[in-house]
């Protein structure tokens, strides 16, 4: 790489405001944003603080709405508004609130990165997003006999919410021009990659960066918008550091087809003492997520991830022990009087454990209330034949290993619920695919069935709540692959609030 001092453009030393484009001039590769015409989207930086108070606003403004107005109708003003008691109907029409503006406000792209970070554009969404809130709101008035709420106070609601997120979001906006000193950063890159990072890195209004601009291997780019902010070619940017206050060197070139360069760029920014960057992503992962790994006795390396990680995993354990344990309270009578009907009816154990696969492949016992008779095991070799499913799991309408206790056990899942002592264990989670026996994983035949164990089993999941035997084993894996690809805590507690009526209606159980 050129060491000589050569004359920059002289838009190097050009400050300029953040600005993200309205889109891409190509579309992004496999691990961009853009897939085809799929536009994945990203948050910005401190999103969920943003939405915290977004949502406090709106609770505030309503609340001082509905106060303001019906002042004069309180005997003993805002101290007898105070002492109103909290019911569930008042604590239902909040949660909705709340999810209703976080969910409009999501759909109008006012937490998005990808989507323009100007002033008018931003006021723009908010007026869309408070529009969408007041009309949910509009269900207030229809559950109120009060008459407290009304058409008048939505609109006035709809007003001050407008007023509040715009005053709020002003003084963020503020808060970024006291914002002096930013990092300032180059770009190596001016194709997808290149235009990823800057989005990334100037998302958002408070933003910590400031990109000085772009350099590339050759003169060609691939828009308008690159080339107003192209400082020179890859050779020039050992000059570029030396006339420049950069803090550090983003790298978005290719791999592939540009070792060479990068390697160049990382020993230019190694003589100049200037950090250099470079995404974990280089490879094209379809399921997998890359994070950066630093153990004891390794050299930092990246690690692809294919389940779900992370702090969420705890409260999602935390979850499973506060709510299995507080459901055995509960279901204790029924579960003894399921131990006593199973006792009388049929010899054999109350309790039936069988070895199943768990947690990337590791064997645990797991508990049932015993549903068939006692050698129901070695039965099973003469009742291949009869197998009505399809795939390498075991299933039949009318098995005749069923006692008549079992069948009804089995019909209302309350042979399930031993379980729940598996669930504190922490052999099984409450919601998660179904763990299944020895016999049936070593029959599978495809390697991608093997990803529904890299996940904790489960009481519950997609295919329990979707037909549940009744399902074919394919449909029974996509869904088990899509619950592990799309988790999130509050998938787990739809999946929990869909079990109920699931079970009550005791559709597709055997």
């Amino acid at each position: 790489m050129s060491s000589s001092l050569e004359p920059l453009p002289r838009t190097a030393g050009v400050a300029r405001p953040v600005e993200v484009p309205d889109a891409p001039d190509q579309q992004f590769s496999q691990s961009g944003t853009v897939a085809g015409n799929l536009t994945v989207s990203r948050p910005i930086p401190a999103a969920r603080l943003v939405a915290a108070i977004d949502v406090g606003v709106v609770l505030a403004t309503f609340l001082a709405v509905i106060v303001g107005i019906n002042v004069d109708r309180m005997p003993n003003g805002l101290d007898g508004f105070l002492a109103i008691r909290v019911t569930l109907k008042n604590m239902l029409i909040t949660g909705a609130l709340i999810a209703g503006v976080l969910v409009a406000f999501r759909a109008v792209g006012l937490y998005d990165a990808w989507r323009l970070r100007r002033w008018a554009e931003e006021v723009r969404r908010l007026f869309a997003g408070t529009a969408l809130v007041t009309a949910l709101a509009m269900i207030v008035p229809l559950t109120s006999h009060s008459g407290a709420v009304n058409q008048w106070s939505l609109l006035l609601f709809w007003a001050g919410t407008f007023a509040a997120l715009v005053l709020t979001r002003g003084i963020r906006a503020s808060l970024a021009g006291s914002v002096r000193e930013r990092c300032r950063v180059v770009i190596v890159g001016t194709g997808p990659r290149g235009l990823r990072i800057y989005r990334e890195l100037c998302a958002d209004v408070l933003s910590a960066y400031s990109v000085v601009g772009f350099v590339d291997t050759t003169d060609s780019v691939i828009s308008p918008f690159i080339a107003r902010r192209t400082l020179g070619r890859l050779e020039q940017l050992e000059n570029l550091l030396v006339r420049e206050h950069v803090d550090e060197v983003h790298i978005g070139l290719p791999v592939k087809s540009h070792y060479r360069q990068i390697q160049d760029t990382i020993r230019t920014c190694e003589r100049l003492g200037v950090k250099a960057m470079y995404r974990a992503d280089i490879f094209a992962t379809e399921i997998a997520r890359p994070r950066m790994q630093a153990a004891r006795d390794l050299a930092p390396h990246v690690q692809l991830q294919v389940a779900p990680d992370g702090s969420s995993l705890i409260i999602k354990r935390a979850m499973d022990i506060c709510i299995s344990a507080a459901v055995l309270v509960l279901v204790s009578p029924v579960m003894l009087a399921a131990a006593i009907a199973v006792k009388l009816t049929s010899a054999g154990p109350v309790i039936f454990a069988q070895e199943r696969y768990g947690l990337n492949r590791r064997r645990f016992q797991m508990y049932k209330f015993r549903t068939m008779v006692q050698d129901a095991d070695q039965l099973q070799a003469s009742l291949e034949s009869r197998n009505e499913a399809v795939g390498p799991v075991f299933k039949i309408a009318n098995d005749p290993r069923i006692t008549p206790v079992g069948r009804f056990l089995r019909r209302s899942s309350i042979d399930e619920l031993p379980q729940l002592f598996n669930v504190l264990r922490g052999d099984m989670s409450l919601v998660g695919p179904r763990p299944l026996p020895l016999r049936d994983v070593t029959r599978f035949t495809r390697a991608a069935d093997f990803r529904r164990l890299s996940v904790r089993p489960g009481v519950t999941c997609l295919w329990q709540v979707s037909g549940r035997s009744a399902i074919a084993f394919d449909d029974w894996v996509k869904l088990d692959l899509q619950y592990i690809d799309e988790w999130s805590l509050a998938l787990d507690l739809l999946i929990l609030a869909r079990t109920i009526p699931a079970v009550l209606r005791g559709t597709g159980a055997r």
